[in-house]
């Protein structure tokens, strides 16, 4: 009896010690190339989330897994899982340089907030606006492949009998390699806005549609014993082997990319989308993933300068200097990788190479007198159905702002550097709004929740514009909301509202009147940009240095607009300089000197004539002099 005890004890802490098939870190079947280009034929069986197979007579009919139908044997989606465009939750990735935010936007509390899982400075992380990882995917979802904090369990206990209804969202390896024109990305958004988390991979694939609505159904709803959410396969997918074709590709196709990597510029002079230029590279037959790799791990490369030390030297070859720079590696010469001109820039003083990235000329629109406004995909739901197409639709983003980049941090071979280069490259840039609370000098925000209820009592919804901007909001407002805050005990600290670049408090002697001041919390964020990238005859300084060094132009002394629902602080400017960390007088200085430098020219060049004619007429007569001595003439 004890033995067979003993031995039932061991067998079960095998089975539960024993990783699953799921949970294999080990690369599979499809993971390990043997070497051929040629493009896998993918005809698999579907799998449901539980692992059992599906046939196109089930009933109920359920939506297949990508876990379990690409994961099962052929694909470690526990490696894939592990990647860039998934692991910003896990808080053992360093995320290197700072980049796109998520935009917590909410107009009715004049709240527009960076946030990100990923420590980048001047982001707050989702939960501190009081986003659990399950609102975060119904907000964002839509533009990620899955994974993530889609995947990832709730810890409000309402939130985790909602996800039974609604799934978790999964990796959708299909989000990107599916080359099939039927792939609807938008169709994805909108199961995501459905709460259809299990059922938005199969409605978004050119063979699946879906009806029904998880957030219309009760925390009781069982997807086994009623058909309100439905799968349908259209009636040629399966073959007589109950298989499926899926038209996957190594290289994922530019128009998966676009979907949530998407921007329109807005303002003065700006072409419509058909008048205007694309990327270079991609006019040149490129294809994003010809820079943008990514091995099993999907650590895809970012591309920019130092991205080397953050994961491995090899993704040196993958910046603008790998490709048009002059340089050597093991595999030999680097420059002129798929046919790329290297570039000479002859006459260029080399202070520019030091101070400027090779995107503060070669990309982005071309500066004006005046900033930009910027919509993106992943900001402003681009490409989804009935999307709000305004141009005033928050968040408002400023473009292109010419700034040093940030320093970040980076990690490779167990080392931690500082990366502190600091040039100055193009930017796009967002003012945060939101509701805060400071207790000595640390401001931290107010969750959306708590921040609703009380600025409904004083910001009207009915004053809200379709357009979706800002309401028109009075300092008198932002004062009765913060004294609201304070009297109701629900914020500890002191009520502080961030806006424009100011930090807005009640004043002390005062408590009906407002007091501005500067403050770390209400500082722009900034994230570098590298597209479209403009071809050489395109780029700044091609016809003159005045292009930047001129006080009527943009580069330094351009004026970036100032974003804020307050009606005061709206016409606020601050110039480019100030996000350079330049000193105004010299920096003016120095760009007129410019206005008399084709006088100066002309002046050194006839200068120069003189003096050769004096050294021209004083050479002939020592030749003279010299001729005479050699003649024995006195």
């Amino acid at each position: 009896m004890r033995n067979g005890l003993f031995l039932t004890a061991i067998f079960c802490w095998v089975v539960l010690a024993a990783p699953t098939a799921g949970e294999s870190e080990t690369a599979l079947l499809g993971d390990e190339s043997d070497g051929s280009r040629a493009v896998s034929v993918h005809l698999l069986e579907l799998f449901e989330e539980e692992g059992e197979k599906i046939f196109p007579d089930d009933d109920p009919l359920l939506p297949f897994s990508i876990r379990q139908t690409c994961g099962g044997t052929c694909h470690s989606t526990e490696i894939i899982s592990k990647g860039w465009h998934f692991n910003a939750v896990d808080p053992n990735i360093v995320g290197g340089r700072a980049g796109e935010p998520w935009i917590f936007v909410d107009a009715a509390t004049c709240t527009q907030v960076p946030v990100s899982y990923r420590r980048w400075p001047g982001t707050f992380r989702p939960e501190e606006i009081g986003l659990t990882t399950w609102q975060f995917t119904l907000l964002f979802g839509r533009h990620t492949p899955g994974g993530g904090a889609g995947e990832i369990e709730s810890e409000n206990p309402d939130e985790i009998i909602r996800s039974f209804v609604s799934g978790k969202l999964e990796v959708n390896c299909l989000a990107c390699h599916n080359a099939s024109a039927g792939q609807d990305q938008s169709e994805y958004a909108m199961q995501v806005a459905r709460q259809n988390f299990r059922w938005a991979a199969a409605g978004a694939c050119e063979f699946g549609s879906i009806k029904g609505a998880a957030i219309a159904q009760p925390e009781t709803y069982d997807p086994l014993m009623s058909d309100d959410i439905a799968v349908t396969y259209r009636e040629d997918a399966f073959d007589p082997k109950n298989q499926v074709l899926f038209d996957i590709v190594r290289e994922v196709p530019n128009e998966r990319c676009y979907f949530c990597h998407s921007n329109k510029v807005i303002g003065a002079g700006i072409s419509e989308k058909w008048a205007t230029d694309e990327d270079v590279h991609l006019k040149a037959g490129m294809k994003c993933v010809d820079c943008h790799r990514n091995g099993l791990g999907h650590n895809i490369s970012r591309g920019y300068e130092g991205e080397e030390q953050v994961l491995d030297p090899s993704r040196a070859a993958l910046t603008c200097q790998g490709c048009h720079i002059e340089g050597e590696s093991l595999a030999g010469p680097l420059a002129g990788r798929l046919g790329a001109p290297i570039a000479k820039h002859p006459g260029i003083p080399t202070v520019h190479f030091d101070r400027l990235s090779c995107t503060a000329c070669h990309s982005g629109p071309w500066p004006g007198r005046k900033t930009y406004r910027v919509k993106t995909s992943r900001a402003h739901a681009l490409g989804t159905q009935n999307v709000n197409k305004s141009d005033d639709l928050l968040p408002h983003i400023i473009t292109p702002v010419f700034a040093e980049e940030g320093p970040y941090h980076s990690a490779y071979i167990g080392t931690l550097v500082l990366k502190s280069e600091c040039k100055i490259g193009p930017h796009n840039l967002i003012w945060p709004a939101f509701w805060g609370s400071m207790e000595e000098d640390n401001v931290k925000p107010v969750a959306i929740d708590i921040v609703r209820p009380i600025a409904g009592k004083v910001i009207s919804t009915e004053d809200l514009p379709a357009s979706g901007d800002w309401p028109s909001v009075s300092e008198e407002q932002i004062a009765e909301v913060l004294a609201l805050l304070s009297s109701e005990g629900t914020v500890e600290g002191t009520p502080v509202y961030i806006s424009g670049g100011k930090l807005y408090s009640l004043d002390d002697k005062d408590p009906n009147q407002l007091s501005q001041t500067e403050h770390s919390a209400a500082e722009a964020y900034l994230w570098p940009i590298a597209h479209n990238v403009r071809p050489a005859a395109q780029s700044l300084g091609i016809r003159e240095c005045e292009d930047c060094h001129s006080t009527s132009e943009g580069f330094f002394f351009g004026r970036v607009a100032i974003d804020t629902p307050i009606e005061s602080g709206r016409e606020c400017v601050k110039e480019m300089l100030e996000f350079q960390n330049l000193p105004a007088f010299y920096t003016k200085a120095f760009a007129m000197s410019f206005v008399f430098r084709p006088m100066l020219k002309v002046v050194a060049i006839v200068s120069c004539a003189i003096l050769g004619v004096v050294f021209l007429l004083y050479g002939l007569k020592a030749l003279d002099l010299v001729m005479r001595i050699l003649a024995g003439k006195d």
